[in-house]
């Protein structure tokens, strides 16, 4: 990661909790408009486009690795049974976070019989470079899609059947946004929803891909930007789906858009700036980088992991675990806001 790094910053100057959380929030219709006579909502700045929310820390976790080696994480998706799922972007493999009531902290459980050896065997030889998985996501049916950055690879994984696949997916509509030599600038995050599948192409030329869940053809593809944003690109690190939106996670510019799909309209940003600088969680630093790589989104809550390159928190500098992040959504009317807060209460998400 600090090859990747480096080269993000040199190469354009070259060239327990273990049951599903139960429903206990109503969702808003809409997102909720500034009120023209009283002014905008409570963490909420009016402008002429969409709103603009700023997070909370509600709560945070550090995520314990087993043995505990290094852990870069990247990614996050709530599946449809109600696991929370992340994996580690220096190595092949599908982590559980196993939510324990009261825990400061919370352990990663590998996910046995996938990513194996013999799984990974018939398309060994293609590969180029260590494996590099980045994004997460879910389809219908229950299978997980992880993306792998260096060689830009779909990888498709059945967890009932135990079976790991290579989709054959033609890059070439897109391939003039991918970079002919930084392949950290590449794929870094997927969703899945209304029958696509999402691709989100990093850096260098930030891309959001959009591919037909049927046939393997790009479909379609975009570019969404923060309100005032003056930046040539953009640096998206996770996607996810939620309630027939596309979520957008920038991590330079500290936020998340939630997008209309079929328009790439932003409906929504929230700023989560005050979140990473927290003086408790705030990490240290090689580069003056973002550190957010995964984000899932349920009914009520914004949830945010950390790839903090195995450096520690300045308060705790020997302290090098990801953490965890649950940030309550400003934009929807929590009914009972301790409620709210219990992961016990979270709502599987659609």
């Amino acid at each position: 990661m600090v090859g990747s790094l480096l080269t993000h910053l040199l190469v354009p100057w070259l060239m327990c909790l273990d049951a599903p959380l139960n429903a206990t929030l109503a969702q808003a219709s809409a997102l909720p408009k500034p009120d023209r006579e009283t002014g905008p909502l409570p963490g909420v700045t009016s402008t002429q486009a969409w709103p603009r929310y700023t997070l909370k820390i509600d709560r945070a976790w550090q995520l314990n690795v087993p043995g505990g080696k290094p852990f870069e994480a990247s990614g996050l998706l709530w599946t449809h049974d109600g696991q929370l799922l992340t994996v580690d972007n220096s190595a092949v493999g599908l982590y559980r976070i196993q939510f324990c009531k009261g825990w400061h902290s919370l352990d990663l459980e590998l996910l046995p019989g996938l990513f194996t050896q013999p799984q990974l065997a018939s398309f060994q030889n293609q590969r180029i470079g260590p494996y590099d998985c980045e994004g997460i996501a879910e389809d219908a049916e229950g299978r997980i899609y992880v993306c792998e950055e260096g060689n830009r690879w779909i990888l498709r994984a059945d967890l009932k059947a135990k079976t790991l696949e290579r989709l054959k997916i033609d890059w070439e509509p897109v391939r003039k946004y991918f970079h002919t030599i930084d392949r950290n600038a590449s794929f870094e995050g997927i969703a899945i929803g209304g029958g696509h599948l999402y691709v989100a192409n990093e850096r260098a030329r930030g891309r959001i891909i959009v591919v037909d869940l049927k046939s393997w053809k790009v479909m379609d593809d975009f570019m969404v930007q923060p309100r005032g944003s003056k930046a040539r690109d953009v640096d998206y690190s996770d996607l996810s789906w939620f309630d027939g939106a596309l979520w957008v996670l920038l991590r330079e510019s500290r936020c998340v858009l939630q997008v209309d799909p079929a328009t790439h309209r932003v409906l929504a940003e929230y700023d989560f700036r005050g979140v990473e600088d927290d003086p408790e969680y705030i990490y240290s630093k090689r580069f003056p980088t973002g550190v957010m790589e995964g984000l899932a989104v349920d009914r009520d809550s914004i949830w945010l992991v950390t790839d903090n390159n195995n450096m520690g928190r300045v308060r705790f500098p020997r302290d090098a675990r990801p953490t965890l992040f649950r940030c309550l959504r400003p934009d929807v009317e929590h009914q009972n806001q301790e409620q709210a807060r219990n992961p016990a209460a979270k709502l599987k998400p659609k």
